[in-house]
Parts: structure tokens; sequence; C-alpha cells
């Protein structure tokens, strides 16, 4: 017979080129064992093969490929080239303002009456500070599965913001300063829903005409937000619907109660917004990060990138949350004096000033990700974090006062509980079409920019009260009611 026309043998069928598997991980070839095994080798566990990564560095069980360093340990003068270089150009050049963090310091310790340097210093040490602890976080979330990377991204982005409420309540004296936490609260989800949307909206849009994002994630981010608004209004409006109609004292121990009461609900609404987006979901948020990850126009130079070890992960961020809690901690002290001395309202410095240091790593990271044609990845971050603020960190300092038998409370003024409505309702309009564009990102900027305007001529509440309604005579029969 013919060599062209013989039949193949099992052997040749059997010789086909191996199929690369996902994530651009590669399995050194095998050989094929034979079919009949004797009974000593039936039953022995057969060794998994040694993966290796588009870089070529051998996979570490239970580490993603995207986020293998093919080095182990700390290797300090790596360590500090890959922190250096971070994320992006604008990461980067934050980098720069390490300087201050020691001089920040050495003013606290060395002239402590310089009250407007000090708080100058370490507001601008803050910024480095926090961008570590957004490039550690994103470093560790690259090893991880993508939905679970992202939502520990967010989760170690508010880490600085769950420091300075936690300084912010432990500091307060005589409720001096739970007012500036309320705003911080309000501000935090101001700047996420209009300034750092607002950048990312911008930025994406100077590259092409129009950027489109998943409806999954701008739908349930935006009902969230919605619930969120309701679950934090209800202790205003019930202090605004019967404020001189109760008596002040009675009042405001059920505003406190239903305060508490509803940071619980908030908590628990918290939990299954996790559990619904890491089990039950898991796989539509999955499809949409990975399919986004394939719009990254950047990402053949990221992958490339040095990348840092999973010790380095946690070294750079215990050094980053040190930085931040001391500065934390300095910054607050200072408080009082701007408050006083410079005239400096309270609603400014928590609305404005405060979220503004303590979102910057976030609000680099998302909108890296949106010039980078990563919307989604950008709207879960800006949505997370605002989500993450709304559900836990304004329960969790609610309940933090509750244990330090101090009187926070969720009775907001109407003033900033009305702006944060409408800013969740002019954001909702944008993400309903699925669209973005510059014009949407420019308008949410210029919103903020007003609100920022009008907080710094906005007075501050009147002593031992959040909530500034003018006090008014109730007859007496509607004050014997509540007796």
């Amino acid at each position: 017979m013919p060599l062209a026309h013989r039949p193949q043998s099992n052997a040749s069928r059997q010789n086909v080129e191996p199929k690369l598997p996902d994530d651009d991980v590669i399995t050194p070839p095998h050989r094929s064992t034979s079919t009949a095994r004797s009974p000593e080798h039936r039953h022995h566990h057969v060794p998994h093969l040694p993966r290796f990564n588009h870089n070529g560095h051998k996979v570490t069980r239970g580490i993603h490929p995207d986020g293998e360093s093919g080095r182990k340990g700390i290797h300090p003068w790596e360590f500090l080239k890959i922190v250096f270089r971070s994320t992006s150009t604008a990461s980067k050049l934050v980098n720069i303002l390490w300087p201050f963090v020691p001089v920040a310091i050495a003013m606290h310790f060395a002239r402590p009456d310089q009250h407007l340097w000090i708080f100058i210093l370490n507001y601008v040490a803050m910024v480095p500070a926090a961008n570590l602890v957004g490039f550690g976080g994103q470093e560790l979330a690259r090893k991880l599965p993508k939905v679970l990377g992202v939502m520990l991204e967010t989760t170690l982005g508010s880490i600085v913001e769950i420091v300075l409420f936690m300084v912010l309540i432990h500091n307060s004296k005589n409720n001096n300063l739970i007012p500036v936490i309320q705003a911080a609260i309000l501000g935090s989800m101001l700047a996420n829903l209009l300034l750092c949307l607002g950048f990312c909206f911008f930025a994406g849009g100077l590259r092409r005409d129009e950027q489109t994002f998943d409806p999954a994630i701008s739908e349930v981010g935006n009902g969230l937000l919605l619930v969120a608004g309701m679950g934090l209004m209800v202790p205003s409006a019930f202090y605004t619907a019967l404020d001189g109609v109760m008596p002040n004292d009675l009042l405001r121990s059920r505003v406190l109660t239903i305060s508490r009461i509803t940071s619980i609900f908030l908590l628990i609404a918290f939990a299954i917004y996790v559990w619904f987006q890491m089990r039950t979901h898991h796989g539509i948020y999955l499809e949409i990060l990975e399919k986004d990850e394939e719009l990254d126009e950047d990402r053949h130079r990221d992958l490339k990138k040095d990348k840092l070890t999973l010790t380095e992960c946690f070294i750079a961020l215990a050094i980053a949350l040190a930085c931040v809690s001391m500065h934390a901690v300095f910054l607050v002290e200072q408080i009082h004096y701007l408050v006083e001395e410079r005239g400096v309202s309270d609603n400014f410095i928590g609305l404005i000033l405060v979220p503004l240091v303590e979102k910057a790593a976030e609000h680099l990271t998302a909108v890296d990700e949106a010039w980078d044609n990563q919307m989604n990845f950008a709207l879960a971050h800006v949505l997370g974090a605002t989500i993450q603020t709304a559900l836990l960190n304004a329960p969790l300092v609610v309940m933090a006062g509750w244990g330090l038998h101090k009187e926070m409370d969720l009775n907001f003024e109407i003033f900033m509980i009305v702006l944060f409505i409408l800013s969740i309702i002019v954001v909702g309009n944008f993400l309903k079409d699925g669209k973005s564009n510059y014009l949407e990102g420019a308008l949410c900027v210029l919103v903020y920019l007003i609100i920022a305007v009008t907080t710094w001529f906005y007075p501050d509440p009147k002593e031992g009260s959040t909530n500034t309604q003018p006090e008014t005579e109730a007859p007496e029969k509607l004050r014997m009611l509540f007796r």
C-alpha cells in the first residue's frame, strides 16, 4: 500500500499539538503514558506540572498568572523601583510628594504651635501615603481572581476613609467633630459620584467619541445608591418633621436610636451585596470584567511590568497604613484651630477637604482605567467605593460612636442630604443609556465645583445641633403627647 494511503496508527493520532490553556498560561508538554498501568501505579497521584505566565515566570499555586512576579520574599531595590513607578504617570508624579511625609511628622513634634503649617503638610503628605495604599491593593488584587480582586482593591481604598472616621470619632469632645464626620460621609460619596466619575467620563471621552459600559454594573450600582440614600435620609427627615413638636432631648434620643438601628440594616444590606457579587452572580461580573480587560489599550505594557511579590504587597500596605494613620491623627488635631481661628466651616472641611485627600488613590486608579477604555472597571471602582461608604463605612462609624458612648447619628443637615440625593439622580440619568462622553463628564465636575463654592459660604450648624432647622415653640398639648 502506498505511504500516502496508509491508515494512521493510534500513536500518530494522539500526536496532536496541545492547546494552550486560558489566561496566557503555558503548560510544558509532556509525554503520554501507557494506558496499561501496573497495579502499584494506578493509585499514585499525578503531580501538577509547572505553569508559566506571559513573561515566562513560573506561576505559584494560588496566584493568578497576571500577578506573578517571578520572585519570592523581598528585594529592597526592586521594591523601591516598582513602588515609585506605580501604575500610571499620574500616580508616579504623586510619589514625588513623599519628602513631605517626614517633614510633616517632624513639624508636628518640633513646632506644635504652627497649627496651619502642620495641617497643610500633613494634608499633602496624606496623598502619597494613600496612593501607596491604592498601589499595594492593586498589586495584591492582581494575584487574585478578577471579581475578588476588584472588591479587595475597593475595600483597601476605603481603609484611608475608615481610619480618618475612627480618628475623628475618637477625638470628638462634646460631639464637636460629629458635624465634620457627617459632612465627610456625604462629601466622600459626592466626590466619587460627581468629581471622580466626571473625570472618568471626561478622560475617556477625550480619546474616543463615546464609551460604553455594561448595565449589570451601572443599574445594580445606581439601585443600591438610591436605597442607601433613602436609608441615610430617614433620620434627617424624622428630625426635621418633628423639630419643635417633640421635646428636643427626646427627639435627639429617638433620632440616635433610629440611626443605630438603620446602621445595622445598612450593614446587612452590604453583606447581601457582597454575597450577590461574590457568589450568586459571580459569573456575570467575571465575564464583564474579562471582556473589559480585552479593551485595555495598555494591557500589553501592564503585563510586562515588574510586579511586587506577595510579601512586598503586605509590606507596602503596612508602611502606607502606618503613615496614613499618623497623618490622620495629626490632621484631625488641627481641625479645631482651622474652625475657631481661621473661620473655615466644619461643612467645608468635611464635605470638600477631607474627601479629596482620602479618595486620591481611588480617583487616580479609576481615571487611569477610563483613559485605557476600561469603563466597567472604572465604574466598579467608583460605584463600589460609594456603596461601601454608604453601606459599610458610615454604619461602622455610628457603631464605633455607640461603643465609645458618643452621639454619632445619621441626622445630616438637610442641605447636604438633598445634594446627595440630587447627585444620585443626576448620575443615574447619565448611566441609564450605557454610554458616556466628555460632555457628561465636564458637567459632573462643574456641578461638584458649584457645590464646593456653595459649601465654602455655608455656615456652621448651631452649637449642639447637627441639623440647622430653627427651633420653634410648639403648643403645649403637642409636647404633652411625647412626655
